[in-house]
């Protein structure tokens, strides 16, 4: 064969050879990042110990996660990234890529488990709400709150705590198989103590006022208020009071001296009995802050606590023109009747209308 010929020929099949490893290097790329969408977002899928990369893919592939699993093992061959996958039980989102799947495996991830404080719950609302945590294996609300009477962990910031209300910071809670439930409170704890930051204590002190104290004002501002803005101004009325020596009438810790006689009806409603009851707790009958805190404050209420308006306000009742929780607020009492009497007008016509 011609020299010329054979030349000819081998640049022919270099020339297919490069385009071929082109395609390949295209497709290749597409194939890791081209997403796919499945079903299994919400699925935890299990990646067990020593699981080999083909048994990897080849579960992802039949979990609908890859859409092949080739380019997934040659990409794991060639980059070496097989050694840096993770046992777990991972949640894959959708759509993903082969790469962004890699990323998972490589980051590691354990089903956790999820559990939420809401501003302003008590304890017993807290320990009830753990109690249907079936992770946690607990037998009732009663073994949740029986933790909640270790007062330990924040015995330097409140030395006469005889229980954790006020200090289990309202927030999402993750937490892994196997996690105990006293470790759930304490992370619970924990998160006070991170949101007690030291410029709030100094805030604190600087008002002349305890953790304890900063964190009953804040309890109480949350169950009050519904409004962000509105709570440096409920803060105010609650100092105004204090200063004036006026009992602060707020129906959140009557209800509360209620629960812990065992007496709360639990249906929205404060009742006469509520109002008379004998308890430090009652704050129409005395005067000055309840002993303790009535609820878990988030972050919005302790720093209105801790930065209270500037006002002359002692008074604040519901807006009967708005939806949306807001007070309208007053310096007097002959004001503040004329702002109750509205609001039992609108209420009398509202029934009307029903």
């Amino acid at each position: 064969m011609p020299k010329k010929l054979l030349k000819r020929l081998g640049i022919g099949i270099a020339a297919v050879a490069l385009v071929a490893i082109a395609v390949f290097a295209v497709w290749f790329y597409r194939a890791l990042h081209a997403t796919v969408s499945h079903d299994k977002a919400n699925d935890y899928i299990e990646i067990p110990r020593r699981s080999t990369p083909d048994a990897i893919a080849s579960k992802l592939v039949s979990e609908g996660v890859l859409r092949n699993k080739w380019p997934f093992l040659f990409y794991l061959k060639v980059t070496g990234s097989a050694k840096l996958i993770k046992a777990g039980e991972y949640r894959f989102p959708s759509p993903i890529s082969a790469l962004g799947v890699l990323k998972k495996l490589e980051e590691g991830e354990q089903r956790l488990s999820r559990f939420t404080v809401i501003e302003g719950w008590t304890r017993w609302d807290i320990a009830d709400s753990l109690s249907h945590v079936v992770e946690l294996n607990l037998k009732d609300s009663s073994d949740a709150l029986a933790l909640m009477n270790d007062a330990s962990g924040i015995r330097d910031l409140d030395p006469t705590a005889k229980n954790l209300e006020g200090y289990l910071f309202p927030a999402t809670y993750s937490f892994p198989p196997g996690t105990k439930a006293d470790t759930v409170v304490g992370g619970m704890v924990k998160r006070f103590r991170q949101e007690w930051t030291p410029e709030r204590a100094e805030r604190a002190r600087t008002l002349k006022m305890t953790p304890r104290q900063i964190v009953v004002i804040a309890s109480l501002i949350e169950t009050e208020a519904k409004l962000k803005e509105e709570r440096p101004l409920i803060a105010s009325v609650v100092y105004n009071r204090l200063s004036k020596r006026i009992p602060l009438g707020i129906d959140s810790s009557i209800i509360y001296a209620s629960k812990l006689a065992g007496k709360w009806r639990d249906d929205g409603r404060v009742y006469k009995s509520d109002v008379d009851r004998r308890s430090p707790y009652n704050t129409r009958l005395v005067s000055g802050l309840p002993p303790g805190p009535v609820g878990a404050p988030g972050e919005s209420s302790i720093d209105a606590a801790l930065n209270p308006a500037q006002t002359d306000y002692l008074y604040y009742v519901r807006d009967p023109l708005r939806d949306d929780g807001a007070h309208n607020f007053y310096a007097t009492s002959s004001d503040f009747e004329k702002g109750v009497r509205a609001l039992r007008e609108w209420e009398r016509n509202r029934g009307g209308q029903r």
